[in-house]
């Protein structure tokens, strides 16, 4: 006859967890306060210095050896706000072609609407400059092979500016999926939640905003011709015209993750959700976006699925993570630490006998017991905790591994193909969502295709 167990007893034969203290990763070691030699010197310009210039600037300059020289920038107001920062030597200009003629400069920082990073881009290789440029590398899916070109010729250092590939987190986690961790890889899950206006890209618009401040036509660029609207501006990120949506700006942090951490090329095909739900104030791209990556298998991964999300109402507050997903174990990067959970398979598969016969059920658990015991064994876990020193940044470790890579003439792991490739990806998001249909996705060639079918 069987015995009928509460979910308490349940509960109390299942997994215990132990929970082990965090293992320290190790920081770059800070370089020695000693003087730079001359020659050694790295004299940087900025195009472009809004939030993310300013951030990027702020990062930079921790580098021993790196000067800001120039800055370029179609508001005034963020020229004076340079001056005042980093002092009135900083040469300022509306033009940054004045900034890539100067002799003295030897990289720059492209913070500008994702409009122009390509044309700045491959500018400034072209003057003989190294480029920092923003994620994403390019607006457009045909704009990449533009920038892989012109890199390839110049032979100049170019970096995405997309800094998981220099972060001690995630070459964590990347050694950790080489060792088999989880087992084969089944499914990625990746998200990037915000519940705050500045999340959703309500940025401030000066007080001073007007056509004498502000080079309008240089910021339209290339994009349709308009009449002045500070808002276009300072809020670039809602808006087709100059920026990628929620792809360029979030997703192709998570495909540079990805892809960094497991050796991957990219997708075959994508499939994207999303609308436009709550930050209904004139903006004409989704702020909930949901998209699908279907992975072929390959010599560094088993075929995989892909999750993305990100959602500018989260009523729970802000998150962001990653999950790596396998039989044996789950890697979760979160913030600033790498957590591998692993949980042993039961030894018994378990059974639904209460739903046979009474005879027929005493006859099964007669052989069920027989073969795997009395009670189930303990599946204890055990959690490895990995997490990064108190205010590690590693944006300022993206940075030094861009001018050491300018220094030693080294390549860069994020350079334009890299870039390319995270880039590309996410913006089929944005093919499929205006086009409402799946998306096919050539990896190697990084180009689009027709849709292909599922693996």
């Amino acid at each position: 006859m069987t015995t009928r167990r509460s979910r308490r007893d349940f509960l109390k034969s299942v997994a215990t967890v132990t929970a082990a203290a965090p293992t320290l990763l190790q920081a770059q070691a800070p370089q020695p306060s000693r003087p730079v030699s001359p020659n050694d010197r790295i004299r940087l310009a900025a195009i472009g210095v809004g939030i993310r210039g300013q951030q990027d600037l702020r990062s930079a300059l921790k580098t021993p050896g790196v000067e800001l020289a120039a800055v370029a920038d179609v508001y005034e107001g963020r020229l004076a706000f340079a001056r005042e920062v980093w002092g009135s030597q900083v040469a300022t200009t509306r033009d940054y072609r004045e900034t890539l003629a100067r002799p003295d400069i030897d990289a720059v920082v492209v913070a500008t609407p994702d409009h122009w990073h390509r044309q700045i881009a491959i500018d400034a290789m072209k003057a003989g400059k190294h480029v920092y440029v923003e994620k994403p590398m390019v607006q457009e899916l045909d704009e990449g092979a533009l920038v892989i070109d012109a890199a390839r010729q110049t032979g100049r250092i170019l970096q995405v500016g997309s800094q998981h590939p220099s972060s001690i987190v995630y070459a964590k986690a990347k050694e950790l999926f080489r060792a088999g961790a989880i087992g084969e890889l089944n499914l990625v899950e990746a998200w990037i939640n915000r519940n705050s206006p500045l999340g959703a890209w309500q940025y401030s618009i000066p007080p001073d905003a007007s056509p004498q401040t502000i080079d309008w036509d240089r910021f339209l660029g290339r994009a349709p011709k308009r009449p002045f609207d500070a808002v276009r501006l300072f809020r670039w990120r809602n808006y087709r015209d100059y920026g990628t949506g929620i792809p360029g700006d979030l997703f192709v942090h998570l495909f540079t993750a990805v892809h960094f951490v497991l050796d991957a090329l990219g997708p075959t095909r994508a499939i994207a959700s999303g609308g436009l739900r709550h930050w209904n104030d004139g903006r004409d791209v989704p702020d909930v976006m949901v998209a699908l990556y279907d992975y072929a298998k390959t010599a560094t991964h088993p075929a995989f699925t892909l999750s993305l999300k990100v959602n500018f109402a989260e009523g729970a507050g802000d998150d962001s993570a990653f999950r790596f997903v396998g039989p044996e174990g789950v890697l979760t990067v979160d913030g600033d630490s790498v957590t591998l959970a692993r949980r042993p398979y039961p030894k018994e598969p378990g059974e639904t006998s209460d739903t046979f016969a009474k005879a027929t059920r005493e006859a099964f658990m007669k052989d069920y017991r027989a073969k795997y015991g009395d009670r189930p064994p303990l599946r204890p876990g055990h959690d490895e905790v990995y997490t990064a020193p108190p205010r590690y940044d590693s944006t300022e470790d993206h940075f030094r591994t861009f001018f050491e890579a300018i220094r030693s003439r080294r390549a860069v792991v994020e350079d334009a193909a890299f870039g390319m490739r995270a880039a590309g990806p996410a913006l089929l998001a944005n093919h499929s969502y205006f086009e409402n249909r799946p998306i096919g996705w050539d990896a190697e060639t990084m180009t689009r295709t027709a849709a292909a079918s599922h693996d």
